[in-house]
């Protein structure tokens, strides 16, 4: 499973420079309303693969489940993302890196709080290390301002990171109930028609038919790996190995992020965002050590935690 966190950092560490290279003839939910409809055929033709290693199949939730299954998408897949956004526009690319990096503590608060999770000194060690590890980052590329022209931005990023975080650790008992793979799918489905009708205006006002084959291949890169693909490889993190440990890879996808810019977009590293790599690098083999992972009674399950 951490192979597959890993493989989750490093797409969505590429995810970042192509982006960045398409957003500047695509406007940013115009980009939304494109690439969810990518991943939601994605993952639905994930669950039409034969494949057994498929947790769950896909079925109708209990009726119960239903609304709260609803909200937390629209958390995850509409707020988040508008959030985020939002926050992006009104803040420095640096600054939004930076809080959005909190998720990790944010999930393990709220995981503990919630009574799923234990976390021990050696995990918050490694969560410390990962943010001052992105701080690092942020500040080394001079990306970083605290003032009152980015404070609103700051905050919004703030909201965005706090809301990713409720929604994994929300989402816990119904991808532990559902299956990994079959919960995305309803995640999605749900916040994919939402996510259109936001972004049709400027759907409707950008010039798709200028954009090149790259651009187009960014679309189904962002929609089919940095959402359906991303998407499936968290829940799994997180009904294997808690909210708390799954969320220190995160940390992750700036040093990812930094390493594909270079020859993607031409930004060099500097000397402190090296340093700041290695930091974060560090504090995620810190948190090798499962964390043990509660069941919805408060419970530490046979078999999970350490092995």
């Amino acid at each position: 499973m951490r192979l597959g966190l890993v493989a989750l950092a490093l797409i969505w560490g590429l995810n970042f420079p192509l982006v960045k290279l398409v957003l500047e003839g695509v406007p940013p939910l115009a980009f939304n309303a494109l690439r969810f409809p990518v991943a939601a055929v994605v993952i639905l033709g994930i669950l039409l693969v034969p494949n057994r290693s498929i947790e769950r199949p896909l079925r109708r939730p209990d009726r119960h489940d239903v609304l709260p299954i609803v909200g937390l998408a629209l958390l995850g897949n509409v707020v988040y993302q508008l959030l985020f956004i939002w926050g992006l526009n009104l803040t420095r690319a640096g600054n939004a890196s930076l809080f959005l990096g909190t998720v990790p503590v944010w999930a393990a608060l709220l995981a503990v709080a919630a009574g799923q999770e234990t976390v021990s000194v050696r995990q918050w060690l490694g969560i410390s290390g990962a943010l001052g590890g992105a701080t690092l980052l942020v500040v080394g590329g001079q990306g970083l301002a605290l003032d009152g022209a980015t404070l609103g931005g700051d905050l919004v990023m703030i909201g965005a990171a706090v809301s990713w975080a409720a929604f994994s650790v929300g989402s816990r008992p119904y991808i532990a109930k559902y299956g990994a793979i079959p919960y995305a799918a309803w995640s999605l489905w749900v916040g994919t028609p939402i996510l259109l009708v936001i972004g049709f205006a400027d759907l409707r006002a950008a010039d798709l038919a200028s954009l090149g084959w790259v651009a187009w291949a960014v679309v189904v890169y962002a929609g089919a790996f940095s959402i359906s693909v991303a998407f499936v490889l968290w829940n799994v993190g997180v009904r294997r190995l808690g909210n708390a440990q799954t969320a220190i890879y995160q940390n992750a996808v700036p040093v990812v992020a930094l390493v594909f810019s270079w020859p993607l977009i031409g930004e060099v590293p500097a000397a402190l965002q090296v340093v700041g790599a290695a930091i974060i690098v560090a504090s995620v083999r810190i948190t090798r050590k499962p964390i043990p992972v509660r069941d919805g009674r408060g419970a530490v399950p046979r078999g999970s935690g350490t092995r």
